[in-house]
């Protein structure tokens, strides 16, 4: 995963004492184990603990100066098209690390630019030294995680909410914010931008934000726009999204280290398997057994592995499994998350470990291409949705009640 602090001053305020800094960096240092790195300048500081999975050299290393001393970087996740842009901007490089692809990038073309021009899952911070201006940016889908908190004596990013929050900056003057609260007990988590605390945020998907050494905050959009009108309503798509989704899963294939995938017996995790194993035929695969008929999905997860040749480790989970492992995991939550469905993940994932570093997945995938039955309710009650609220919700009770509409779907809860 990887793992980032950063601290940036506004107006000659000095950073916090580096014994501070560190205790904060080590929040994350499960995020990376195999190394922790540090750099300082005048008025910022940045610390960096790493899970090395593309290039296990020293070019991999961070924080990475870029060639000139411009750019300062430290960045949590993978960027997949790094050979391909040391190609087309002509960097005279013959890439192992997507690291050094990045700084070299920045002195050629600049921030804006090469953020643009970026493919894959990350979250950026950058320091230019000679405008001795900060860059904060997400890639669009949000995978990766980015929190920053604001105080009159500089802004604070990091990988974790925790690093931010017990920052010295902000432990004496925390407020919750209801926006926050409210996300957290309708949804399960917090939509980004907002956090449970007021001065501290999400950078949101495929956003960049720009801040002054005076404290200024811009914020642009980096995410590409999608075009509504291309989308085809019959089945010609179909070769196009077979070969998108093939190139796609062949991109974060890329790894120096062992690699395999969840699976499951819905639709999200098979796709991507599949994929995978037109790219790499010794595939190893890891799916979560349950006692309960009505959840288990490994039968059919088993017929899925058979019949790609995958060699299927099954892991076995009961009451007793998940509560040895229930504070261990909100440990490493570091903001409210109400999904606990990541409790059996985090299971399944601490025993993948053992043999493979990184793990394909197939999250989003079900709701996509309609794996679960709820999913395609929504979609046939669509147009209620037209409705406004305070006109749906007394005709969708009068609706139930005739026997109209069954209590189901997105009206389940109306009584």
């Amino acid at each position: 995963m990887c793992g980032f602090l950063g601290e940036f001053s506004f107006n000659g305020h000095p950073i916090s004492d580096s014994s501070l800094f560190e205790k904060l960096l080590l929040l994350s240092k499960h995020r990376g184990p195999d190394d922790t790195q540090r750099h300082t300048a005048d008025n910022y500081q940045l610390g960096f603990n790493r899970l090395a999975v593309i290039d296990l050299t020293d070019k991999g290393k961070q924080p990475k100066q870029s060639p000139s001393k411009r750019y300062t970087v430290v960045f949590n996740g993978e960027l997949y098209n790094f050979k391909t842009l040391a190609k087309e901007f002509e960097l005279g490089l013959d890439p192992t690390s997507d690291t050094e692809v990045l700084t070299v990038l920045l002195d050629a073309i600049g921030v804006e630019k090469t953020i643009d021009s970026l493919n894959g899952m990350f979250a950026i911070m950058i320091l230019d030294n000679q405008t001795n201006t900060c860059y904060l940016t997400r890639d669009f889908a949000g995978i990766k995680p980015l929190f920053y908190g604001i105080s009159d004596r500089g802004l604070v990013a990091a990988s974790q909410f925790n690093q931010v929050f017990k920052h010295q900056w902000f432990t004496s003057n925390l407020m919750f914010r209801k926006d926050g609260i409210r996300d957290y007990f309708s949804l399960g988590h917090m939509v980004a931008p907002t956090t449970v605390f007021k001065n501290i945020f999400q950078v949101k998907p495929g956003e960049i934000i720009r801040v002054q050494v005076d404290g200024t905050l811009e914020h642009y959009s980096g995410a590409p726009m999608f075009n509504k009108s291309a989308i085809n309503k019959d089945n010609s798509g179909i070769p196009k999204l077979y070969n998108v989704l093939s190139m796609a899963v062949k991109d974060q294939m890329i790894s120096d280290v062992p690699l395999g995938t969840f699976l499951s017996g819905g639709i999200d995790s098979p796709i991507i398997t599949a994929m995978a194993h037109q790219h790499n035929g010794d595939l190893e695969t890891f799916t979560l057994a349950v006692k309960d008929e009505n959840l288990d999905e490994s039968s059919q997860a088993k017929l899925y592995a058979d019949h790609l040749h995958c060699h299927q480790q099954t892991v076995e989970v009961d009451e007793n499994s998940i509560l040895q492992v229930v504070d261990e995991h909100f440990n490493y939550m570091s903001q409210p998350f109400g999904d606990y469905s990541s409790i059996p993940t985090f299971l399944i994932s601490k025993l993948a470990k053992r043999r493979n570093t990184v793990m394909l997945s197939g999250d989003g995938g079900d709701e996509l291409f309609f794996g679960y039955p709820r999913i395609l309710k929504i979609y046939k009650l669509r147009y209620w949705f037209k409705i406004p609220m305070l006109m749906r919700k007394p005709i969708v009770r009068l609706c139930i009640k005739l026997g109209f509409l069954k209590s189901w779907g997105p009206f389940s809860n109306i009584s």
